[in-house]
């Protein structure tokens, strides 16, 4: 079929979209309407599984069944997504007796998940319903049934699946919310299964895994020359330097503004020494500290560059922005 592009109705397609969003977002509102103690129970069912959540649905309910396995899985419930028809042909040994089956399908009358049923009864796995149709053979089988029926889908046709997958998806989601609550899933759990993301980078990175260390940390005695204060801030590229002990106590730090403000006033540098230039009692940060608190650190006082120390005040290694850009962390 070939069509004009200039030729669609730019007011009939308008009107369309707004249409299905008010038929969705109703099928959305009036599932509010609707749970009770099935949701309960079956939020409960899943939190008290010693297996996993085994979601399974066939074409559209099955790409929504995606979705909600791997919503799960990433709010802490272990989850998986097992294709029905795959799973009359040997992917039932997937599924475990301490697994609970979460089943999808708008008429509840999926050929393909209908016919593995008595054979999950038989496994002894719960089941549980996502279904529109309440006296389906998935419903009466289910231990527990979640109502997604809808008044009527957003298709002009009433035929393609969209407000009823909404429907369905707009469940997962809230099983999946009211799992994570159940469970005390926090931000910081969030990260461990989102290592990659912008969460996980500012959640997991510690100071200790972006910092400069040993070497590569420019650091002199009070006693040092001015000049040689400047070779070891030029060799190592900080844009700082810290001053420290013996012991490696840091007593202050000498950065590049503190160098361009002495050159405005004027002074003669040669005969100076670290200590004479060093801003004593510099801001400092914890080894074991996270990565966003260097940044709130440098943010707050406007600075570039910090030092890292241990318990004891000994210096540890030092950063600036340049390090927490490269690790993504700002």
């Amino acid at each position: 079929m070939s069509f004009d592009a200039a030729n669609i109705n730019a007011g009939q397609a308008l009107s369309l979209a707004r249409k299905t969003f008010e038929i969705e977002a109703a099928a959305v509102l009036d599932l509010a309407n609707r749970i009770g103690d099935e949701f309960v129970q079956a939020v409960g069912l899943m939190v008290a599984c010693p297996g996993r959540v085994v979601v399974m649905g066939m074409g559209k309910s099955g790409h929504i069944g995606r979705k909600i396995a791997s919503t799960l899985a990433s709010t802490g419930t272990p989850a998986m997504f097992v294709h029905p028809a795959e799973a009359s042909h040997g992917d039932l040994g997937m599924i475990q007796a301490v697994d609970v089956v979460l089943a999808i399908s708008n008429s509840g009358e999926s050929e393909e998940l209908v016919a593995i049923l008595p054979v999950l009864s038989r496994l002894g796995a719960a089941l549980i319903a996502i279904t529109g149709g309440r006296q389906s053979t998935l419903a009466t089988q289910a231990r527990i049934v979640l109502d997604t029926s809808v008044t009527r889908e957003a298709c002009p046709l009433n035929l393609a699946p969209t407000a009823s997958t909404m429907a369905q998806l707009a469940m997962g989601d809230a099983l999946a919310v009211a799992l994570l609550d159940a469970r005390g899933f926090r931000e910081e759990d969030f990260a461990r299964s989102h290592p990659g993301g912008a969460l996980g980078r500012k959640l997991l990175t510690h100071v200790s895994d972006v910092m400069r260390a040993g070497n590569a940390v420019p650091q002199v005695l009070p006693e040092t020359s001015f000049t040689e204060l400047m070779r070891e801030m030029s060799a190592k590229g900080l844009g700082a330097s810290a001053v420290v002990d013996e012991q490696q106590h840091v007593l202050g730090i000498f950065t590049d503004g503190d160098l361009r403000r002495l050159v405005e006033k004027g002074v003669d540098l040669r005969s100076l020494t670290a200590a004479d230039v060093m801003h004593v009692r510099p801001r400092t940060v914890g080894i074991s500290a996270l990565a966003v608190e260097a940044v709130a650190l440098m943010e707050q006082h406007q600075i570039s560059s910090v030092l890292v120390v241990d318990e004891v005040g000994a210096l540890c290694g030092a950063l600036n922005t340049n390090d927490l850009m490269r690790a993504k962390v700002i």
